[in-house]
């Protein structure tokens, strides 16, 4: 019995290893096979000298070598594979699928770049004409991310069961949005269109896993693609500044103003489009970039830490307090989503094995930074509250900012606990794969239940 039991903890550790050697850009699944084969085979040999089973798998992980090292070992033996990963597949099969499947994104991009321009159809143009704005603010992510959404599911042959799963959430946005009789340019409105993309983010998640949300790797996997996604959209969209810029100059060459076509067409369809570019993009080329995300991490977190850490001794050194206005508290909420999306991504990116470092040292102080503004940020919406009362924007300040103190709070204690030595980093990473969900119910409950709540105000 004990037997069988270490055997499935070495699978799952050999799983989790193996799970971290397939996001290297150079090592494809062969190369990882046969590292596999080589590691059951070190260990099995370790296991016979005596070893204990988790002995003989760590140190057969040391003796395989440090995963940077070997990457750019194969780099180097295997340079022309990684440049075919850059425009093509390697083999006749993969080349068939990847044109496929370069097909269908094509062809999702330009029907989500073309629904964004229905609604004109209806008297709802981007122009800013009354009303357009409110129901652009309101459905613009309803009319873009079914695509995406509809690529993963084409793309992982998604059965029925799971394609109404994933349509339900879509199908309740759409309705809720559109049919409650929200006051124009009120708290609830305005709450609901900034949370309905982040409801709608989880369930192209949902898609993204296959219909296996539950499973904490496709989780991890899913915000691996977020980040990468974000770097590719956002190089696209700096391509396209340059195109508009060049558009507006060659047509001004001929005495031309070309301000409407980019205001009207090039901007809304391409901004739409590149959504589903970039997620097919990180499909194709998976890991090419994944070099470039860590690096970005360990840039930024520096950076944040002194920022948060000179905002920390200003406060205390003037004594002044948070603002709490509502441009304030969405600006320190975007501050604190982008300090635990620094955390997320520099763990999915972290060797599970490798020892505490320095850079896990900085990441500690940036979340007990983050934890510290939360806490202030707390006080100063619950000061408010008791003075002035509830309204839709404290009581989603105050929600967000108690889900966000929470998962900073106890992310804190797993990395004191790994820094330490006296826990692994694992727990730290499945701590947050299972807070996911919490985003993703609030940010619903902000759409649907706040305006039924706070009478549409």
């Amino acid at each position: 019995m004990a037997r069988e039991a270490d055997a499935r903890v070495l699978e799952e550790r050999i799983r989790e290893w193996r799970s971290y050697v397939q996001r290297r850009q150079a090592i494809d699944a062969t190369d990882v096979d046969e590292l596999e084969d080589h590691l059951r085979n070190e260990v099995a040999d370790l296991q016979k000298s005596g070893l204990d089973q988790e002995e003989a798998f760590l140190i057969g992980v040391k003796r395989l070598g440090e995963l940077d090292a070997l990457s750019r070992e194969f780099a180097r033996e295997h340079s022309e594979r990684l440049w075919k990963r850059l425009v093509v597949a390697g083999t006749e099969a993969g080349t068939a699928s990847f044109g496929r499947e370069a097909l269908v994104a094509l062809g999702l991009a330009v029907a989500a770049a073309l629904a964004v321009k229905v609604p004109e159809l209806f008297g709802m143009r981007l122009d800013g004409s009354t009303g357009a704005e409110s129901f652009y603010a309101r459905n613009v992510s309803l009319l873009v991310l079914p695509f995406l959404a509809g690529f993963f599911a084409w793309k992982r042959g998604l059965e029925s069961g799971d394609l109404i799963r994933l349509a339900a959430p879509f199908l309740a946005g759409a309705l809720a949005l559109n049919l409650y009789p929200f006051v124009r340019g009120g708290s609830t409105e305005i709450l609901a269109a900034v949370h309905l993309p982040m409801g709608l983010w989880f369930a192209v998640g949902f898609g993204y896993a296959g219909g296996a949300w539950r499973d904490h790797d496709q989780r991890m996997n899913f915000v691996r693609f977020s980040g990468e996604w974000f770097i590719y959209f956002v190089l696209i969209a700096l391509g396209g500044g340059v195109l508009m810029m060049f558009t507006m100059f060659i047509f001004s060459a001929i005495g031309l103003d070309a301000e409407w076509l980019l205001e009207s067409w090039i901007l809304p369809c391409g901004a739409a489009g590149a959504v589903i570019v970039a997620g097919w993009l990180v499909e194709a080329k998976q890991s090419v970039i994944e070099n470039m995300a860590p690096v970005l991490t360990m840039l930024f977190t520096p950076l944040f830490v002194v920022m948060l850490l000179a905002f920390l001794g200003t406060m205390v050194w003037t004594g002044s307090g948070i603002a709490v206005e509502r441009e304030v508290l969405i600006g320190f909420d975007l501050l604190l989503v982008l300090v635990v999306g620094l955390l997320l991504y520099s763990i999915s990116a972290r060797d599970p094995h490798a020892e505490p470092g320095l850079f896990d040292g900085l990441q500690l102080v940036l979340v007990i930074c983050a934890l510290l503004v939360d806490a202030m940020a707390l006080w100063a919406i619950l000061a408010r509250i008791s003075v002035f009362g509830f309204t839709p924007n404290r009581v989603a300040a105050l929600g967000e900012n108690l889900i966000l103190v929470v998962n900073l709070a106890w992310s804190a204690v797993l990395y004191t606990k790994f820094l330490r030595r006296r826990a692994g980093f694992a727990p730290l990473e499945r701590w947050q794969t299972a807070y996911l969900p919490v985003y993703a119910a609030w940010a619903w409950i902000v759409v649907l239940v706040f305006p039924l709540v706070f009478q549409f105000q």
